[in-house]
C-alpha cells in the first residue's frame, strides 16, 4: 500500500503545482496554428500533467509504503531431561512413549503454529530427548534462556513438561513472571512420598587447618519410615570416624545433624557420609554423599602496609580473607617495627613505596617475595617507578582523574569469571594519577583505563614477572566505591572479592618458586565437568617459558591411564582433558629444557553428582502455580493429546500482523521519471506530426 505524505512540507503545494501545470499548458496551446481543437486539448493535458509531476518532484513530498507481515504464534516445548524423571516415575509411566506423544503436538497443531522443541537439564538443548541422563536441573535457567531467545516475538504458548524438582538456579516462579505467554505444564513424576531415607544436603567448609576440628552439617531426611532408626556413618579415606543412630519420629522427618571431625592429616581428604538402607526402601542412591576437604598446614600471610587510614584498606583485607587460605596483617608504617617481613608470602604497598619503610625495602631486595603496588593521590610516583618496571607513570602535575575499569580479553595469567568482568566494567570510576602510562615487555594487563567514553591502552591493573618476583600494579584508588556500588546493585560484593582474591592467589602461587609446576584448576571436579590442568616452566633466570613440550599421564583408581600433551597458552601451558569418569586421579607430568629434565605430580578427584536423587516426590504445586499465574493449565502426562485443543481455544494464541511503514522521497520513485518521459515524448511526437516543432 502506497500513499503520499507531506512531512514538513505543506500539502497546499499540490494545487499550486497543478495550477502551474495548467497555466503552462494554457500559455503554450492557447493559439496553435495547425492543430485541431481536440488534439490541442490532448496535448495541453499531456503538458499539464508532465509539468505538474515535475513541480511535484521539486516540492519533494514523501511516499509512505506499508507492508503487512503476519507472524504465526510460537509454541515452545521444553521437556525435562534430568534423571529424576526416570528414577522416581509413577507406576505405568513410559518415558519413551511420553516423549513420542509430546512430539506429536507439532503435527497436531499444523501449519498455523510455529513449534520449537527443547529439552533441558542444567542447560537448554535443542530438540526432545529420551536419554533422561541430566545430573542437574535448572528450570528457571531454561525459562530464562527461552525468554531471551524469543523476546519481542509472537510467543503464543509454552509447554513445560517436568516434575517440578530443581537443584540449580532460582525459583522458577520468579522467572516465569517475565514470560508474557500462557504456560501449560505437564506434571511428570509422582507426588506420593515413598519409603525412603536420604541425605538432603550437606553444609561444610571446603578447607580446614591441620590439627583443628571442623563441623559438617548433614540434613538427614526420611519419608514413610516412622519407627525406624537412621544409622549415619562417616568414613575418612575408607576408615570410619563417626557413627550415630537417630530414631525416625515422623512420616515426613528432617533433622540437621552437626558432625564434628578432626583435620588430622594434611592434603585433600575424602569423607563418605552414608545412611544404612532399610527394608523396602525406594532408592539407595541417595543414601550416600561424598565430600572433599582440603586440610592446609598453615595459612599464607599477606602484609598490607599503608601510611594513613583509607576505606580501601578494609575492603582489600576483607576481599583477600574471603579465601580461607590467607590471613592479612594491615599495619601503618609508623607501627610496623615488630613486623617480620619474612613471615609473609605477599607484600601489598598501599599508596607507599618500599623506600618509605627501609626494613621492607631491604627485605624485598634480598628475596623474591611478590609485591603489589596500589597507586593513589598520595603515592611517590618517582619512587614507585624506580622500584618496579611493570608500569611507568609520567606526570606533569599532581592531579588525579576518574577512570573506569575495562577488562582485557587477552589476559590469560588467571581466570576471571564472565560475571565478574561484566560487573567490574559497570562499577564506579577509580582515581588515577593524571599523566601518561607505559608498560614493559611481558606485562599482562587485566584491566585497562577507560576515561569517560574513551577506551585507552593505559593499564589500571597489570602483572609482571621481574627476575623471578611476581609484581602487580593497581594504578587507582577508591576500591571501596566498587564494593559499595556492587552491594547496592547486586546484594553482594562477589566481583570485587573475586578480583582481589584471584590477584593475590596468582601473586603468591609461586612465592616458593619451583622451576616446573603442574596444578589442576581445582582439586575436586563435578561429574561431567571438563578437567582443566595448568603448567608453568621457568628457565635458569626464572623467566616463564613454554618452548618445550609438556607431557602428562593421568591414572584413575581403577588403573586406567590417559596420556595428553599440554597446549601452549600465553607464556604457560594448559590442558583441557574433557569430561573424565568419576574417581580419584593421580598425574605425572614431564618436560625437558635443554639437558635438564623436570617432573611434577599431584592428584585430583572427580566426584559423583547425585543431586537428582535427593528429592523423590514431584512438586506439582509449583507446576500448578506456574500455569495459573500465566493463564495456562496443568495437565497429566496421559492428557498430552489434549494440548493441541487447549492451545487452539486460547484466544491469546493467535497470528499477529506486524505493520511495517517505510518513508522515501518522491524523487526515489523511478517509474515517475518514466511516466514524465513518456508524456513529453508523446507530446513531442504528436506536435512533430502536425508540423508544430
Amino acid at each position: 500500500m502506497f500513499s503520499l505524505t507531506w512531512g514538513s512540507v505543506s500539502g497546499w503545494w499540490t494545487p499550486v503545482c497543478l495550477l502551474l501545470g495548467l497555466a503552462y499548458a494554457w500559455l503554450m496551446y492557447q493559439q496553435p496554428v495547425e492543430i485541431g481543437r481536440n488534439l490541442r486539448y490532448g496535448l495541453a493535458a499531456l503538458r499539464a500533467i508532465a509539468v505538474f509531476l515535475i513541480a511535484l518532484l521539486l516540492v519533494s513530498p514523501l511516499v509512505k509504503s506499508i507492508k503487512y507481515e503476519p507472524q504465526k504464534p510460537l509454541v515452545l516445548i521444553a521437556q525435562d531431561n534430568s534423571s529424576s524423571i526416570n528414577t522416581f516415575k509413577p507406576a505405568g509411566f513410559n518415558s519413551s512413549a511420553f516423549v513420542d506423544d509430546l512430539a506429536k503436538l507439532k503435527e497436531q497443531l499444523g501449519d498455523k503454529y510455529d513449534v520449537h522443541e527443547f529439552n533441558f537439564d542444567k542447560d537448554l538443548h535443542a530438540g526432545l530427548s529420551k536419554s533422561f541422563g541430566g545430573k542437574q536441573t535448572d528450570i528457571a535457567g531454561a525459562l530464562h534462556q527461552l525468554n531471551n531467545r524469543f523476546t519481542n516475538q509472537n510467543m503464543g504458548a509454552l509447554v513445560l513438561a517436568t516434575d517440578g524438582l530443581y537443584n540449580q538456579g532460582n525459583d522458577p516462579q520468579y522467572e516465569a513472571k517475565n514470560i508474557k505467554t500462557s504456560i501449560y505444564t505437564v506434571a511428570l513424576g509422582d507426588t506420593t512420598a515413598k519409603r525412603d531415607l536420604l541425605i538432603g544436603n550437606i553444609n561444610y567448609n571446603k578447607t580446614a587447618f591441620l590439627g583443628n576440628d571442623f563441623i559438617i552439617e548433614v540434613l538427614a531426611t526420611a519419608y514413610q519410615s516412622k519407627g525406624e532408626n537412621m544409622n549415619i556413618a562417616v568414613a575418612e579415606d575408607g576408615k570410619q570416624v563417626y557413627q550415630q543412630s537417630i530414631p525416625v519420629t515422623a512420616a515426613d522427618f528432617k533433622k540437621i545433624i552437626p558432625i564434628k571431625l578432626n583435620a588430622a592429616k594434611k592434603g585433600l581428604r575424602k569423607y563418605n557420609i552414608s545412611i544404612a538402607p532399610i527394608k523396602n526402601e525406594l532408592s539407595t542412591q541417595n543414601n550416600t554423599e561424598t565430600i572433599y576437604v582440603e586440610v592446609l598446614d598453615a595459612r599464607q600471610k599477606v602484609l598490607l602496609l599503608y601510611n594513613g587510614p583509607h576505606p580501601d584498606i578494609t575492603v582489600i583485607r576483607q576481599a583477600i580473607e574471603t579465601n580461607k587460605n590467607y590471613e592479612v596483617k594491615a599495619a601503618s608504617i609508623t607501627n610496623a617495627a615488630d613486623i617480620k617481613p619474612a613471615d609473609y608470602s605477599l607484600v601489598v604497598l598501599y599508596q607507599i613505596s618500599a623506600a618509605d619503610y627501609p626494613p621492607i625495602k631491604n627485605f624485598i631486595a634480598k628475596s623474591r617475595t611478590p609485591v603489589w603496588y596500589i597507586v593513589g593521590s598520595q603515592s611517590n610516583l618517582q619512587a614507585v617507578n624506580s622500584e618496579q618496571g611493570v608500569v611507568k607513570i609520567s606526570v606533569g602535575r599532581a592531579e588525579t582523574q576518574e577512570v573506569l575499569a575495562l577488562p582485557a580479553s587477552d589476559f590469560t595469567a588467571f581466570n576471571l569469571s564472565d560475571s565478574a568482568r561484566r560487573k567490574i566494567s559497570a562499577l564506579p570510576p577509580l582515581l588515577a594519577p593524571f599523566g601518561s602510562y607505559g608498560t614493559s615487555t611481558g606485562t599482562s594487563i587485566l584491566l585497562r583505563q577507560k576515561i569517560g567514553a574513551v577506551a585507552t591502552t593505559y593499564p589500571l591493573l597489570a602483572f609482571g614477572d621481574e627476575a623471578g618476583r611476581r609484581t602487580a600494579v593497581l594504578t587507582g584508588e577508591g576500591i571501596w566505591r566498587w564494593q559499595l556500588s556492587e552491594y547496592q546493585n547486586y546484594g553482594n560484593r562477589n566481583a570485587t572479592d573475586e578480583l582481589l582474591s584471584q590477584a593475590v592467589q596468582y601473586l603468591t602461587a609461586n612465592s616458593n618458586r619451583q622451576r616446573f609446576r603442574v596444578y589442576p584448576a581445582r582439586n575436586v571436579f563435578d561429574e561431567g565437568e571438563n578437567v582443566i590442568l595448568n603448567a608453568e616452566l621457568y628457565n635458569d633466570a626464572l623467566e616463564l617459558i613454554n618452548t618445550p613440550d609438556v607431557k602428562i599421564e593421568l591414572k584413575n583408581s581403577a588403573g586406567k591411564n590417559y596420556s595428553y600433551l599440554f597446549t601452549r597458552t600465553g607464556q604457560s601451558y594448559q590442558l583441557d582433558a574433557g569430561a573424565l569418569p568419576v574417581g580419584e586421579y593421580t598425574y605425572n607430568a614431564s618436560t625437558q629444557n635443554g639437558k635438564q629434565d623436570f617432573k611434577a605430580s599431584g592428584q585430583f578427584t572427580i566426584k559423583l553428582l547425585n543431586l537428582e536423587t535427593r528429592q523423590s516426590a514431584a512438586n506439582h504445586v509449583l507446576l500448578n502455580t506456574l500455569a495459573k499465574q500465566s493463564g495456562g493449565q496443568m495437565i497429566k502426562p496421559s492428557d498430552v493429546a489434549k494440548l493441541a485443543d487447549l492451545i487452539r481455544k486460547n484466544e491469546n494464541v493467535k497470528t499477529v500482523v506486524y505493520e511495517d511503514k517505510h518513508y522515501s522521497d518522491l524523487v526515489d520513485v523511478k517509474w515517475l521519471f518514466g511516466l514524465i518521459l513518456v508524456l513529453l515524448s508523446v507530446e513531442w511526437f504528436l506536435r512533430k506530426r502536425e508540423g508544430e516543432i
